[in-house]
């Protein structure tokens, strides 16, 4: 009887679990919102093909819309597209990474036709195409940047990335990426057989690239500081480091190759915003520390990104 109740209490859901789920829906939703805001009412009316399945999505639109006058809807068009790339992604990459990646579509989706039907025709006019080049692709990249940092994606050309990652791991996925947009965008040409939009629809991935960069990585950014300093000096350094700016660091011993004296060799990553005070706290307790700073591209662990978060 009392093995079977720690079974039942075993199965229960933890509250951190449930506390990780909730924010995980959460940012989704919000990225879903951002990034089909930023195509119902800027990137598809002013016929921005901004990359992956969005941009194939708004290009089939404007021919339907072009020889039939029959408006499909950009929303519907990336669910169809989405489809089979789906079902390949669920034999490489399982179920949890589909369905949370096939939900965020879905949503995102609809909200497109939602957006394209009530707040689209309320939107005023403009000629300046840089107002939906600038604003679209803001919220279209911090969209995406929120549904990838919830380790969800809006299918499409992220699954192909994925793919073609897994397969051939020395190319990584931003260059991958750009080789797919790039193929897009030159498609957009000669479809809309206009240069200015090629232009434009260059520059909106650029800010794209930017804004989901920034939503993605920002927190993660960092910077790599070797401290070396004498042993004793050490110990009050890492003291700092562990109480007031808590973070973690590592020590390792040091000889001086001219001096041949003892050193201790501080290594610790560190997000940007606490950098100043580190600074400061090397300062205040050895001002002759030789200070090593570089800036930390990737950082996996505690506090940074997991393995998962790879793609």
């Amino acid at each position: 009887m009392k093995n079977k109740k720690n079974a039942t209490e075993k199965d229960k859901p933890n509250k951190k679990t449930v506390i990780k789920t909730v924010k995980m829906c959460a940012l989704i939703f919000a990225g879903c919102i951002l990034y089909s805001i930023g195509v119902a009412l800027f990137l598809d009316p002013s016929e921005l093909a901004s990359g992956g399945a969005t941009g194939i999505s708004i290009m089939i639109n404007y021919v339907i819309k072009k020889y039939t006058g029959f408006d499909f809807g950009t929303g519907w068009l990336i669910l169809i597209i989405n489809v089979p790339l789906f079902i390949v992604g669920a034999i490489f990459f399982g179920k949890k990474f589909i369905i949370s990646s096939a939900v965020a579509t879905a949503v995102s989706s609809g909200m497109i036709e939602l957006w394209s039907y009530t707040l689209a025709p309320l939107m005023p006019e403009t000629n300046n195409m840089l107002i939906p080049v600038i604003v679209g692709g803001v919220l279209y990249g911090a969209g995406v940047g929120f549904i990838f940092k919830a380790g969800s994606s809006t299918g499409g050309s992220d699954i192909i990335i994925k793919l073609l990652h897994k397969r051939f791991r020395h190319i990584k996925p931003g260059i991958i990426s750009l080789m797919i947009d790039a193929v897009i965008v030159g498609a957009s040409a000669f479809i809309y057989k206009d240069l200015e939009i090629l232009f434009y629809t260059t520059l909106c991935i650029f800010i794209f690239s930017i804004s989901f960069d920034f939503v993605l990585y920002n927190t993660s950014s960092a910077k790599l500081v070797y401290i070396i300093t004498t042993g004793d000096k050490a110990d009050a350094i890492c003291a700092h480091i562990l109480k007031d700016l808590d973070i973690g660091a590592t020590l390792v011993d040091g000889t001086g190759a001219y001096s041949k004296d003892g050193r201790t060799v501080i290594l610790c990553a560190i997000k940007n915003h606490l950098y100043p005070r580190l600074i400061d706290v090397i300062k205040a307790e050895d001002p002759a520390a030789f200070t090593i700073v570089s800036s930390a591209k990737e950082i996996y662990g505690e506090g940074y990104k997991t393995g998962e978060d790879d793609i």
